[in-house]
């Protein structure tokens, strides 16, 4: 491996990432927002593979997820896609006055919205794929379970588990823009992102396709009885309880990325 970029480096790095991100027009941010919410997706597919098979007890299966995951965020940062999560980090942009609010809240709206968009685009890919339905329905259990997990947090609880989960992202952000080869990103990205996952934290573009697919799946009787559920016990899958667990995550999020970009201005950037 190469050697990596010292932490003033990184900062003044993402800085200057956060200006462009800002310059970027409608469609740019738009497309490349579509693809980081599908290329999250495509990693939650790859947990929940993963998932199905959980024999190696609760620890050694959420990490062996958490690393299948951590596939989304490498194409991601490859393919230099925005990932709204990731883009908290543009506070240190701001923070040095080289972008204003409106363009701040611009890129993270439309990378919202965008993001949503790719990743219901995979969550209906593979619903109509019937790719739930493999192995006797095995696939369809996890899915469920997982969705049904989540939106019956409360508030409060969705909030600080997105609040943790967007550090170690952002963090993971950081490490990869630190590493110099493509091989540097990977690991740099590898534990942060495993750590999130296997702690189980909220992680909102990753939410945006882990509910809508659980919700959809939990409509097929057969893959519901697979799942051991009634009807009325994943009745919380429903449009306000799945808004509702987005919009506590998201602004855990916000506050958990926002601090490790805040912090490391401080320390960093706000003497230049």
């Amino acid at each position: 491996m190469s050697e990596a970029l010292t932490p003033e480096e990184i900062a003044r790095k993402i800085k200057r990432a956060g200006i462009g991100k800002a310059q970027f027009d409608f469609t740019q941010t738009s497309i490349l927002g579509i693809m980081a919410g599908a290329f999250i997706g495509l990693g939650g597919v790859f947990a929940l593979t993963i998932a199905v098979s959980p024999e190696l007890g609760t620890g050694p299966a959420r990490l062996l997820i958490g690393v299948g995951f951590s596939l989304g965020l490498f194409l991601v940062v490859v393919t230099g896609s925005e990932l709204f999560t990731g883009n908290n980090l543009m506070v240190a942009s701001f923070f040095s006055r080289r972008i204003s609010g409106p363009e701040l809240t611009r890129n993270w709206a439309l990378a919202f919205v965008a993001n949503l968009v790719g990743s219901l685009v995979i969550v209906f890919l593979l619903y109509y794929s019937r790719w739930w339905a493999q192995a006797d329905y095995a696939f369809s259990v996890r899915t469920i379970q997982i969705a049904n997990d989540k939106v019956n947090l409360s508030f409060g609880t969705a909030f600080v588990r997105g609040l943790l989960a967007n550090m170690l992202v952002c963090l993971a952000v950081w490490m990869a823009v630190a590493g110099r080869s493509l091989v540097d990103k990977m690991i740099g990205i590898l534990l942060p992102i495993t750590a999130f996952v296997a702690a189980g934290f909220e992680h909102s573009i990753a939410n945006m396709f882990f509910l809508p697919l659980g919700w959809l799946v939990s409509t097929d009787a057969e893959a519901l009885a697979a799942a051991g559920l009634a009807a009325d016990q994943v009745d919380r899958l429903n449009f306000g309880w799945v808004t509702h667990n987005l919009v506590a995550v998201t602004l855990g999020n916000i506050v958990g990325g926002a601090l490790v970009g805040l912090t490391n201005w401080t320390v960093y950037l706000r003497r230049q």
